[in-house]
């Protein structure tokens, strides 16, 4: 027998909010969290807006001391606090770190898209060419190896289980939770963080500006810049930021009277193998509906269950094409298609934290009952005009709200997607 899988915590450092509270707010009000970026008109970016979290230095100083602070970069941060978080959220404490005792059942799995590209940059690049190697400093490598994110998470909450960091683009945070979900029901673990973050840095986000995948069209109007299903969509808007979910086997949870939040019914990850249509920009539109089909197949729900989707929806040219997959792999047409929203209309793309961050905006939109506004799409992109009556350019309350999709397309071809339920006794 599968063990069930169940959400007790959560933890978000997002564009438009810090921790469960501030950002349930700005998604019921359609508080976009894009600024204009002074540094980046500078650097010459067609691209002058982004999501970036605000008031970050004043939270890193009262969640650590300045020896753990020392190792911290903007990726690492902005996990580390999520972690904390959601640790925090679900009714466990922080270990003291006099303390030997170590959680051989919990752990954690997070990963980035990108991830230290700002130490890199900043500190390993410069002080090399000028020949100071030796001043350099003794964190500089957990700074910039992919695993330091989660091997620093490991350390701050003495997790014994499985410890490490993914990275499958924009699909990171989702297959994220995925992988830690397959753990736990295969009784590894009893509980798993699970998510992804993503620094803010120009040069995580110049690459896709010379790739002109960026809108440049909404420089003086920043929160109206990210326009995902939009006819006047641009390109994707960068972001950044962190979120981790903390999930746990349901007897496990129901043993320590832990809240939960919603129930993980299955998903599945895949990959388009840059055939079909699908590149390393480009899904191959058979692998998104596969992995959809079997992300419900493995949920033991039909297809006619799903009540609403989250959508992967970067507000590029693909908005349509992903639309198009969703209704050829559910076979339900504009007259029966679920409600589809995109939370990257205010936070922008943040890259591999984009699915972490997403999927708690669906968490909280199940455990209270309603559904956000995918914003700047009043003028519906004409390809979907059919589908405009499933897009809600409103906060939706549904109190009877049970399932939604959550899914994640990105670089490379590769593909997720998550089936959440409303828990229920």
């Amino acid at each position: 027998m599968k063990r069930r899988v169940v959400i007790t915590g959560m933890g978000v450092l997002a564009p438009n909010g810090h921790g469960l509270e501030e950002y349930e707010a700005a998604l019921r009000e359609g508080r976009s969290g894009i600024r204009y970026i002074p540094e980046l008109k500078e650097l010459n970016f067609a691209c002058q807006v982004g999501g970036i979290p605000q008031g970050v230095e004043a939270i890193r100083e009262r969640y650590f001391v300045p020896e753990q602070l020392i190792s911290m970069n903007e990726n690492i941060s902005y996990a580390a606090i999520s972690a904390v978080d959601a640790w925090r959220d679900a009714g466990l404490t922080v270990p003291s770190f006099d303390s030997d005792e170590v959680d051989w059942d919990s752990g954690i799995i997070v990963g980035s898209g990108i991830g230290g590209m700002d130490t890199i940059a900043n500190i390993v690049v410069p002080m090399v060419n000028a020949g100071k190697v030796k001043r350099m400093g003794s964190s500089i490598v957990e700074q910039v190896m992919n695993s330091g994110t989660s091997a620093r998470v490991g350390g701050l909450l003495a997790l014994g289980n499985q410890v490490t960091s993914n990275s499958s683009a924009c699909s990171t945070g989702n297959e994220a939770i995925f992988d830690a979900m397959t753990r736990i029901r295969a009784g590894l673990a009893k509980r798993m963080l699970a998510g992804g973050t993503e620094g803010a840095s120009p040069h995580i986000w110049a690459g896709f500006d010379a790739m002109r995948v960026l809108s440049k069209k909404s420089n003086d109007r920043p929160e109206e810049a990210s326009r995902p299903m939009s006819a006047s969509a641009g390109g994707f808007i960068p972001g950044s930021g962190g979120a981790l979910l903390l999930l746990e086997d349901l007897e496990t949870a129901q043993a320590r009277g832990a809240r939960i939040y919603a129930e993980l019914l299955g998903g599945h990850v895949n990959c388009g193998g840059h055939r079909m249509g699908g590149s390393m920009t480009a899904p191959n539109p058979t692998g998104v509906k596969r992995c959809i089909l079997a992300a419900i197949a493995d949920a033991g729900i039909s297809a006619q269950d799903i009540e609403a989707i989250n959508g992967h929806l970067t507000a590029t040219f693909a908005d349509p094409y992903e639309v198009k997959n969703w209704t050829g792999a559910l076979e339900r047409g504009p007259e029966n298609f679920p409600y589809i929203q995109s939370t990257k209309s205010m936070v922008g793309h943040c890259l591999g934290a984009a699915g972490a961050i997403e999927c708690v905006a669906v968490v909280l939109e199940l455990y209270k009952g309603f559904l956000h506004p995918s914003i700047n799409c009043e003028d519906v992109h004409p390809e979907i005009t059919a589908f405009s009556k499933s897009i809600p350019h409103q906060t939706v309350e549904c109190p009877d709200l049970k399932i939604i999709a959550k899914a994640g397309f990105g670089f490379g071809d590769v593909n997720s997607c998550l089936i959440f339920k409303k828990w229920e006794e």
